[in-house]
């Protein structure tokens, strides 16, 4: 006779409750993206209710037309575009380069170097706001798209770096010994061996250098005046008003900047994946 607590021991069981644990999970994490799209469908005047989803009947597509209009998204999308992209181009290269040297090339700082990367981490981005605010200043860049793309590029190195690194560490040396052996420089190999074997790296730390680029605000609110040079958060300002805001509007803005979020995270899940595995893994 089977004891009593066999079935909480079966592993079909232990399995759907796992499944379960996560969907829970999935659900929780989910809600707070189709709150966001239920509200951006209401008027201003059903945010106060006290129900936490509100099924919008009619739906309210004009916050949207709202949004683009009154909100200016289209001069903004092309800012934060053009600020992403750079500051992911320049990230990548950078970043890679920074790992192939500190992790293939042996030179007497390369130890105080890794380790100043590291420190790097533990500084936080706001914390440097006044000072960079002067230096900017300083230099002219004020008001411009290098106020954003040198911050955000220099915060993001410590940790793209980091990543590059735990993954060529578990390449081995001989694939690139072959290249010498074949005739290929340094940047030969960068080129056709590197560069091939580290876009599951690449993938994730592109997706990791536009969110920050993509979400980022305070530092955008501080640097930039012009409405020439500012990036999308900026269109949530045009709906707050002294004594009344648009809410309806602001959650249609948030919407729009949240979908390239979810929709990049989303394509590039896998190579993330793979690419923390096998560098935790090997490395």
């Amino acid at each position: 006779m089977e004891p009593a607590n066999s079935t909480l021991q079966h592993p079909s069981f232990l399995r759907w409750v796992f499944r379960l644990g996560m969907a829970a999970f999935a659900l929780i994490q989910l809600f707070p993206l189709v709150w966001l799209v239920d509200y951006s469908l209401l008027k201003s005047s059903q945010f106060f209710s006290s129900s936490i989803l509100i099924w919008p009947n009619p739906a309210q597509w004009s916050n949207y037309r709202i949004a683009f209009t009154a909100g200016h998204i289209s001069k903004y999308l092309t800012n934060s575009l053009l600020v992403a992209v750079v500051t992911i181009l320049l990230t990548v290269l950078l970043s890679m380069m920074m790992a192939y040297v500190l992790t293939r090339m042996q030179w007497r700082l390369s130890g105080f170097f890794y380790s100043l990367l590291v420190v790097g981490l533990i500084i936080p981005l706001h914390a440097t706001l006044l000072p960079n605010f002067f230096i900017f200043k300083q230099f002219h860049l004020l008001d411009s798209y290098g106020a954003l793309i040198l911050p955000y590029v220099a915060f993001g190195l410590p940790f793209c770096t980091l990543i590059f690194c735990s993954f060529l560490q578990s390449v081995p040396r001989a694939l690139e010994e072959a290249a010498v052996l074949d005739g290929l420089n340094v940047p030969g190999i960068m080129l056709r061996i590197i560069l091939p074997i580290t876009r599951p790296v690449i993938a994730t730390v592109s997706v990791f250098s536009f969110l920050n680029s993509w979400n980022e605000f305070i530092m955008a609110l501080t640097y930039l005046r012009s409405d020439m040079y500012k990036t999308l958060p900026f269109s949530i300002l045009q709906f707050t008003g002294q004594y009344s805001s648009n809410y309806a509007a602001q959650a249609a803005v948030m919407t729009i900047i949240a979908i390239p979020s979810v929709v990049v995270y989303l394509l590039f899940t896998d190579q993330i994946t793979n690419s923390i595995s096998q560098g935790s893994v090997k490395g």
